[in-house]
């Protein structure tokens, strides 16, 4: 079922059980888990249309300072040129379609290893040797594809989407809920990655983002660190908002002693993206949810700090991340995966709390629309 044979019944018929009502609404269908055909679809009708996060603005300061990232199976590159202007590529050379750049790093021009053809950071064909007894061959008419880049609080985003609106534009509110409360994070750096790679659809682990119902059971540690009775969920456009304050008394997860940051202010961002900011000194996680297969999923958590030198306290922070939060977030999701894919499950109940608590799943409801709404796109409905 490519996106291009996907039909409006189809649509309809993965969306029995939801209701724009939260207090009615079942979940998304497990079929939208553990099909291959629904993940082929989200590749195409979510991922090629929406913003993908990239980097902090940092790596991409400099002139000639390049990221390259696979975008829903692409290969794209982000590049600050010599005129100071930020600008994102298709990853591909024009002559036989190698791989440009790899990794990070910083160049005075984009030289394809396969056969040299050389780009400057415009992305314009500057020299592409023994070329010069071809019939109508102008290396001024050749030019790298572009790709939408836009830098967004700090970070930078890509959108393979030529005819998508600014991030800006689409996000609402965002911008502002994350200046007040992480005014810093502009100037924050980077400090250390964790990596994993988990056995579960991609939506399952953004589901798990996206309550905190199981954290009373699941995340003993974690509702000491936040006050559970502040924890308040709000869900807006392609985005929602995850704010608790501080536990008042000690806390099992990690020290919080002295922290200039005493507010729990997380951010998922459509479709994959979360930004969150713990208690502690000025700091920023991202994490980015990478789908790979309907039953596999890559995760990147980066560490923003206000220095590269991590302090004993974010050491042990990152280390509860790890060793705790992580570990029992993936326990999770990888069991949900599994009870999926058997025939004793197809949908659930979206449990709702009116007042918008952390144990309501209703940012998981507004998700599973946002999901739907794309599929229906892709179906013309």
């Amino acid at each position: 079922m490519q996106s291009q044979a996907f039909s409006a019944g189809t649509a309809r018929g993965i969306a029995q059980g939801y209701d724009v009502d939260p207090a009615r609404s079942l979940s998304l269908h497990a079929d939208a888990y553990t099909k291959t055909q629904w993940f082929e679809l989200e590749r195409d009708a979510i991922f090629k249309r929406s913003w993908q996060w990239v980097c902090h603005r940092e790596k991409l300061a400099a002139p000639g300072a390049y990221v390259a990232v696979d975008v829903a199976g692409h290969p794209v590159c982000a590049v600050r040129g010599a005129d100071g202007v930020l600008r994102a590529f298709y990853n591909v050379c024009k002559h036989r379609a190698h791989r440009i750049l790899s990794g990070e790093g910083a160049v005075k021009r984009l030289m394809c290893p396969y056969h040299a053809w050389t780009y400057d950071l415009t992305g314009r064909l500057k020299g592409a040797p023994n070329t010069e007894h071809l019939k109508d061959f102008d290396t001024g008419e050749i030019c790298l594809e572009s790709v939408q880049v836009e830098e967004f609080c700090g970070f930078i985003y890509v959108n393979l989407d030529p005819k998508a609106a600014p991030l800006a534009a689409q996000s609402g509110d965002l911008a502002r809920e994350i200046t007040r409360f992480a005014p810093d994070i502009g100037d924050l750096t980077f400090a250390h990655r964790l990596t994993y790679d988990i056995r579960s659809n991609w939506k399952n682990v953004v589901d798990n983002f996206l309550e905190c119902y199981h954290c009373p059971v699941a995340h003993k540690d974690f509702v000491t660190l936040v006050d559970m009775d502040t924890y308040r969920v709000t869900t807006h456009g392609i985005y929602s908002s995850h704010m608790a304050e501080a536990g008042k008394n000690a806390n099992t997860a990690y020290s919080v002693d002295g922290v200039t940051v005493t507010d729990h202010a997380v951010w998922w961002l459509w479709p994959n993206t979360c930004l969150m900011r713990y208690p502690g000194r000025g700091n920023m996680i991202v994490m980015h949810i990478i789908p790979v297969g309907p039953d596999r999923t890559l995760e990147t958590y980066d560490f923003f700090f206000e220095s590269a030198e991590t302090t004993a306290a974010e050491e042990e922070a990152i280390r509860y991340i790890d060793d705790v939060l992580q570990a029992e977030d993936i326990a999770l999701v990888e069991s949900v995966q599994h009870g999926m894919e058997s025939p004793a499950f197809s949908q659930g109940r979206i449990v709702h709390d009116p007042s918008g608590s952390g144990k309501s799943e209703h940012a998981v409801h507004h998700f599973h629309g946002l999901v739907l709404d794309a599929y229906n796109q892709a179906a013309g409905a």
